[in-house]
């Protein structure tokens, strides 16, 4: 899962990206009002956290951005950090279409526990297993399934099944899928061929589990998740 994180503490960065990506998550770091919205615009995340007090702008108005459609993360969860304990922001915040509010200080398990639960609501309806055709996926234990029997998984294979899960019948791109998978920094590789062994072995380990080839392969423009040829 993708986390966008907007926040100018260079300590509270440091400890949030650490702690979220010990937990599989792939963090991008804005530090500044005009760095995070050029990331909204240029890529899409499942989860933003933000602070709303930045050095050079309200974090408010990038929940405004959101709004408007001005943003390519228009579907992503939405939780904001801040200094402030005032009922007038985690209204307005919450008006404006945040998922949640955290007052700092917090501990960073309970940000984690945030974050999945406004996951699973965005993503799964708020469930915990998730379900395509034969596959269950337990999105809080990264347990995998294929008709009850648990399969092992690397994490990049479990990350991208869950993208593929996330998004199905749709035309996936190798650089949306490296990006999502990855982090950001991907779109300027050279050559996504690499996925290809990845999504191999994902597609093998499916197939020997018992699990129908629900992957679809599109030469020259990407993959789809389908139970349908």
């Amino acid at each position: 899962m993708k986390i966008l994180l907007v926040e100018d503490e260079p300590a509270l960065v440091a400890a949030i990206s650490r702690f979220l990506e010990e937990e599989h998550y792939v963090v991008t770091t804005a530090t500044t009002y005009a760095s995070a919205s050029t990331a909204m615009h240029d890529y899409a995340y499942d989860c933003i956290v933000l602070d709303i007090g930045l050095p050079d702008g309200n974090g408010l108005d990038l929940i405004r951005q959101l709004n408007a459609g001005s943003a390519d993360t228009g579907t992503a969860g939405l939780i904001i950090i801040s200094a402030k304990d005032s009922l007038d922001d985690k209204l307005l915040g919450l008006e404006l279409g945040s998922d949640d509010y955290i007052t700092k200080p917090f501990h960073l398990p309970e940000l984690n526990a945030r974050i999945k639960s406004v996951l699973r609501r965005r993503l799964f309806g708020g469930n915990n297993l998730i379900t395509f055709g034969d596959i269950t996926v337990d999105s809080l234990s990264h347990q995998v399934k294929v008709r009850h029997q648990s399969i092992e998984l690397t994490e990049k294979e479990y990350q991208l099944l869950v993208f593929f899960m996330a998004n199905p019948n749709r035309l996936l791109t190798k650089a949306a899928i490296a990006e999502y998978v990855w982090g950001d920094y991907m779109d300027g590789a050279d050559s996504h061929d690499f996925l290809y062994t990845h999504i191999k072995n994902l597609r093998r380990k499916l197939i020997d589990g018992g699990c129908p080839d629900y992957l679809r392969t599109r030469y020259g423009a990407g993959y789809l998740f389908s139970k349908t040829a």
